[in-house]
């Protein structure tokens, strides 16, 4: 089990799906957490609750990733209630669905700025940082990008580039014994699963319940993972426990994406 007790972590987009697993999980291993989003009532939720069941200092801070005084603030404040960075984990919200000839330049703009150039600058800003402690960089990405999701073209593209930043960040970082990896979600059962699942179903003109059937047939474990699932496996990067896997992306799909 990893062990992150003392290890000081930012959690970005954490306050609901993937990003509030993660939060948990860290704050269970006794991390102390900077949870950030938008939403500052469920970010106090989170905090309140986390908290007193927690070895480490958990607090929050408001942040839209698509701002870039936002994100300053949000790792000055980080680095000020905690001290030097070990874990910073890079997440965002997936963009809108369509395809190409849904989207126009300000969806695509807006769809880079979510989900590329938000990772660019939050690394950016926390960069010194991770130096100190030679930390860990996570960045969540998406299953497409290892295998395309018809209709999702923005995330299609963002978050294919993802995996070229990381592999080229870990490249350079690595003097400065700066570990970092990608980690792709597959099916997993989150409100944006949810919402993607209710877009289908519109679609197709059939109850979300046949969409999330047909849906789950397709993966060999006959199942969307739990967040909790996901977020152990992110633990487990940011831990000590991982000391030599850098540059790598991992899937957490159920074995859904049949690419090699």
């Amino acid at each position: 089990m990893p062990n992150l007790k003392g290890k000081n972590a930012l959690v970005v987009a954490s306050s609901q799906g993937l990003g509030e697993a993660i939060a948990r999980k860290f704050a269970k291993e006794g991390a102390n957490v900077m949870l950030a989003s938008r939403n500052e009532q469920k970010l106090q939720m989170i905090q309140e609750e986390l908290a007193p069941n927690s070895e480490g200092v958990i607090k929050w801070v408001k942040c839209d990733v698509t701002n870039a005084r936002d994100i300053k603030n949000m790792v000055t404040e980080t680095n000020q209630s905690f001290g030097p960075l070990n874990i910073l984990v890079n997440n965002a919200g997936g963009p809108p669905a369509g395809t190409f000839e849904d989207m126009s330049d300000e969806d695509w703009n807006n769809g880079f700025e979510l989900n590329l150039l938000s990772y660019i600058r939050i690394i950016r800003e926390a960069l010194p940082s991770l130096k100190q402690s030679g930390g860990k960089i996570i960045n969540i990405a998406s299953s497409s990008i290892k295998e395309p999701i018809p209709g999702l073209i923005l995330s299609n593209t963002f978050r294919t580039g993802i995996i070229g930043l990381s592999k080229t960040l870990a490249q350079e970082f690595a003097p400065y014994r700066i570990l970092v990896n990608t980690v792709a979600p597959g099916r997993i059962a989150t409100e944006r699963i949810r919402q993607l699942d209710e877009i289908n179903a519109q679609k197709l003109n059939l109850p979300i319940e046949e969409v999330q059937k047909v849906m789950k047939e397709k993966i060999p474990l006959k199942r969307y993972g739990e967040p909790e699932e996901f977020a152990n496996v992110v633990a487990f990067l940011a831990s000590d426990e991982n000391s030599y896997m850098t540059g790598s992306s991992f899937l957490v799909d159920g074995g859904m994406v049949k690419s090699i």
